[in-house]
């Protein structure tokens, strides 16, 4: 079963090694690797273009939607994987999303994440696994899916990419799960499909966090599910641990895999908000 990779990126050269170095290096290789520059002004389609197994296509509309989307229609793949440029993925995520599709009834998946740049990592898995796996019963057959870690049957992105979504202040995985789910196709979430992403989301004012994660609901929102209110709770869990969250994901040292004061005052670069990125 032939599985695709599609990575939208924008600036994103700090990361993007990292993530094509864990492709590399994974157990069952990908058919191919496509990376979506989506205007980027640094260095990262020349970081895409040393990986020799990269497919680089670029996309002058502004959006991770609209580079997901020149992607998604490129791939060849029967099943296309989806992650982030600062997704970092275990050895055996290609041959545990084969495994995943053998089922005939799933058209999608999400996994669960690992935040390896976060001091209290066991800690924020554990809560975050938790929460994923309320909202995946809660949602029952509205469930998401997660940009980060996912994969969907190229079929069934068929069936759905004519009907998609493409404006702003929403999130582009949620909104392809909910037209999945529309069509009658199964959108599954795996806990034990782990991916390592970063903690940086939570780099950013307050005013920017509570905008950004409101765009879940709102997605929700846009297609009249009610369901949209299972999120609620979950979001004020988020914006009561933002400034715990933040200061304990710019004090982690990489080095030493802890928190560190010193680490505290350095710089940081933040992730731009792919909800209002979009032209």
């Amino acid at each position: 079963m032939k599985i695709s990779i599609v990575i939208p990126v924008y600036n994103e050269a700090a990361h993007l090694g990292a993530c094509l170095s864990a492709i590399a290096a994974q157990t069952a290789a990908p058919y191919e690797v496509i990376v979506v520059d989506n205007n980027s002004t640094d260095g990262t389609a020349a970081i895409a273009a040393a990986f020799g197994f990269v497919k680089l296509l670029r996309e002058p509309k502004q959006g991770v939607v609209h580079a997901r989307n020149r992607g998604f229609d490129a791939a060849r793949g029967k099943i296309i994987g989806r992650i982030d440029a600062d997704t970092l993925l275990p050895a055996g995520w290609t041959a545990q999303v084969q495994a995943i599709f053998d089922d005939e009834a799933v058209s999608a998946v999400s996994g669960a994440p690992h935040y390896y740049d976060f001091a209290l990592a066991s800690v924020a898995d554990a809560a975050d696994f938790y929460i994923r796996a309320r909202l995946a019963r809660k949602l029952g057959d509205t469930n998401f899916l997660w940009g980060a870690n996912m994969a969907v049957r190229r079929s069934a992105w068929q069936k759905v990419r004519s009907l998609l979504c493409d404006q702003g202040q929403m999130h582009e995985d949620f909104d392809l799960g909910i037209h999945l789910q529309a069509f009658g196709l199964r959108v599954a979430y795996d806990e034990t499909l782990l991916a390592g992403v970063s903690s940086r989301r939570l780099d950013t004012s307050f005013a920017d966090y509570v905008r950004y994660t409101l765009a879940s609901p709102r997605t929700y929102a846009m297609h009249g599910l009610r369901s949209r209110r299972h999120m609620y709770p979950v979001l004020v869990l988020c914006w009561l641990i933002y400034v715990p969250g933040r200061l304990i994901y710019r004090g982690y040292d990489p080095a030493t895999g802890a928190f560190s004061w010193n680490q505290l005052l350095a710089a940081n670069s933040s992730r731009v908000d792919p909800t209002i990125n979009v032209a």
